[in-house]
């Protein structure tokens, strides 16, 4: 990676939730790892407290993030090829994202951050307890008006854990999961209501992480508070007396209007005339981080990582011949998940598959090779990683859905190419 957009990930999630500490726990858990960028992988389970798809999603969550040591997949030592930068479009859409990730590291109880929604909206959280006591963290919904009607269509959050790694991949698991969520919290002046039920009967013990991500809408203004609280106390109590807690030095919190990115191109692809191609996530040059406002002062503020926003990837394609496509981070370590949907069939997609994370073996970029990728040409070779997307008919639309995984490292490429 560029050091410029190292430094960019350095102001990201990661860089307090895994940098820091990932020596630590590589010592104490991986005694045995290949790299000194391997992190923890304990077990965690995907909280979802809606649905008939419960029992399936934390058998599922279990079953792939049972690292079984399958190497990530990488191509042919002979097809190493050269790439080229597919240009891509990209128009921010949507409802309005609060962001709660400051303070990370939570040494008190309080208010981690809170604004007013109308319409439709997006609430990520991803905290850690820094304290020597149990706690819990929800998110409280409050209106002024006589009813608020809340529609939860979309959610998980991990169980909370030491392992950032896995708390990560198992909340995108969830939230990508192909079972739609449809719950309606009715919120008035004399109730306020937690997002999820879940949330208070979740302790998160000293040193764990929590993080989730939910998607409503709101028919008329909620007041959305994200705290932590002690585990044995009532948080409409908690809340009627607790303050806003202030930002730590890398200010990750924030109100961001346009919820999804919707990415496309002009140009048509063809695998058999365009052969292989990449396009960057999250490197803030290509594809830059979003600006809003911390709504507790006023004060501006940039998503670095873009998290918290939903990529909806469309490139159109046309041809006889499949496209395969793959997700290769360049920054490294990496877990999350994606969705994709090519007619009626929608899927879930683990990134990796088969292991826990990916990243660890990519090779760093000399400075040439990055200025090189971000101007356009790249090589893909036997030591590049990938996530397999699938292959699908070039003459049907494809979509993924993608967001940037907590506890990852960015940038990443999604690659185009042949499927032979």
């Amino acid at each position: 990676m560029e050091e410029g957009n190292q430094e960019s990930m350095n102001k990201g999630i990661v860089w307090k939730g895994i940098l820091g500490i990932s020596a630590l726990c590589a010592a104490l858990l991986f005694p045995a790892a290949r790299s000194a960028q391997a992190h923890p992988t304990g077990g965690t389970t995907v909280v979802r407290e809606r649905g008939a798809a419960e029992g399936g999603i934390r058998s599922r969550v279990a079953a792939i993030l049972g690292d079984n040591g399958i190497p990530a997949q990488r191509i042919a030592q002979q097809a190493s090829r050269m790439m080229h930068r597919w240009e891509v479009e990209s128009h921010d859409t949507g409802g309005t994202l609060l962001f709660s990730d400051s303070p990370e590291y939570v040494k008190e109880t309080g208010i981690l951050y809170r604004d007013t929604v109308t319409g439709a909206a997006r609430v990520l959280y991803y905290h850690l307890n820094d304290t020597a006591t149990p706690k819990k963290v929800a998110v409280v919904l409050e209106t002024e008006a006589d009813l608020a009607v809340v529609s939860v269509t979309r959610g998980a959050a991990s169980a909370p854990s030491i392992d950032y790694l896995r708390v990560g991949k198992a909340t995108q698991i969830g939230y990508f999961d192909t079972h739609e969520m449809s719950e309606r919290i009715h919120v008035t002046k004399e109730r306020p209501r937690l997002l999820a039920p879940a949330m208070d009967e979740t302790i998160l013990n000293p040193g764990e992480l929590v993080y989730g991500v939910y998607d409503f809408d709101a028919s008329a203004p909620v007041r959305v508070s994200v705290i932590m609280y002690g585990a044995d106390i009532d948080p409409f109590a908690f809340l009627r007396t607790a303050r806003v807690l202030p930002r730590d030095e890398v200010a990750l919190r924030g109100t961001f209007q346009g919820m999804n990115r919707i990415v496309t191109s002009q140009r048509i692809y063809h695998p058999g005339r365009d052969g292989a191609v990449y396009f960057p996530i999250g490197d803030n040059l290509h594809d830059t981080y979003l600006a809003g406002v911390d709504a507790t002062d006023g004060a501006p503020v940039v998503n670095y990582g873009n998290y918290g926003l939903l990529y909806q990837i469309n490139i159109p394609t046309m041809g006889r011949e499949r496209t395969r496509y793959f997700l290769s981070p360049l920054g490294g370590v990496y877990a999350g998940a994606m969705r994709a949907q090519s007619g009626r069939r929608m899927r879930l997609i683990e990134t990796p598959a088969h292991r826990a994370y990916f990243g660890d073996q990519t090779v760093p970029e000399p400075e040439n090779v990055a200025r090189a990728r971000e101007e356009g040409l790249l090589f893909l070779t036997q030591h590049t990683e990938l996530a397999d997307l699938g292959s699908y008919e070039s003459d049907r639309p494809v979509q993924f859905e993608y967001s940037p995984p907590g506890a990852s490292n960015l940038p990443v490429n999604i690659i185009l190419m042949p499927e032979k």
